[in-house]
């Protein structure tokens, strides 16, 4: 247990570690919910457990051969994505079965390589539910580029998106190539899910992906509305789940995901009473 009192706002912000920490946060913050909206409104939320529990397996698989986990998730989580489209492309009139294959697979092939780990075993750990004093400087320049890389994609491609995420169908016909635009979302994901590890935790980043977008279609009246409230419940979630968990001693991926929880239910709780 690190010692909190008499430490002040000013004084966490003058750790190193805790500048890192809070930049990939805020990062991540941005770029899980606007996967996250595409990803919830049609329906694919499992897709993100599967990627997640993958790119878990690439963590634990560098940590075993000593190349940097977070490019080791990084590319386990784009294996799980492609193959997630191949099994749905297989079982199409029963594509939920792609997520829980890849997402078995993420989790047995976890299970076999960590019983290899053991000097690893708290690194892989810090992994699964986040860690704020990992992050290093190599890891927070990664999740900046990839964090570019996933923003301007969505802005790029935000009405391409908005109509495969309504009507697939009608988007095909209108000219848009949904299966290319399906294809680049999955690798989103695979991106998002990868870069978030350190700060929330592989087992976490889908909830990260889904609770804010969640809270949002409480409050937003449209799809815009909704990509923006719901990138602001993350972004307080994230914020304020690091504080809290710096001065409680908690982990921060369990922080941030609880707290989106519990506004969550409020917010039910408050759009029943109304």
């Amino acid at each position: 247990m690190r010692e909190r009192e008499g430490i002040t706002m000013i004084d966490m912000f003058s750790y190193a570690f805790m500048q890192r920490a809070f930049i990939a946060a805020i990062i991540i913050a941005f770029i899980a919910p606007c996967i996250g909206v595409p990803i919830v409104l049609k329906r694919l939320s499992a897709i993100g457990d599967a990627t997640s529990h993958s790119a878990l397996a690439g963590i634990a698989i560098g940590l075993l051969l000593g190349i940097n986990p977070v490019l080791g998730g990084l590319i386990f989580s784009v294996l799980a994505v492609l193959g997630i489209e191949f099994f749905r492309k297989a079982f199409s009139k029963f594509s939920e079965i792609a997520a829980v294959v890849i997402m078995s697979a993420g989790i047995g092939l976890t299970a076999l390589v960590s019983g290899f780990i053991t000097s690893g075993a708290a690194n892989l750990n810090a992994f699964m539910f986040g860690s704020i004093v990992a992050i290093s400087d190599f890891e927070l320049w990664l999740t900046v580029i990839l964090g570019a890389i996933v923003l301007s994609a969505f802005a790029l491609m935000r009405h391409e998106l908005f109509f495969i995420t309504f009507d697939e169908e009608a988007a095909r016909l209108s000219g848009i190539k949904t299966g290319l635009v399906n294809t680049v979302l999955m690798l989103l994901t695979a991106i998002t899910v990868s870069v978030a590890s350190r700060v929330v935790g592989a087992l976490m980043i889908s909830s990260l992906m889904v609770i804010p977008v969640a809270c949002a279609m409480m409050i937003g009246k449209s799809y815009r509305l909704t990509v923006i409230w719901s990138v602001i419940f993350a972004q307080i979630f994230a914020v304020f789940g690091l504080i809290i968990s710096y001065f409680a001693d908690l982990r921060p991926g369990g922080t941030i995901v609880l707290l989106g929880v519990i506004t969550l239910i409020i917010l039910m709780i408050f759009k029943r009473g109304r």
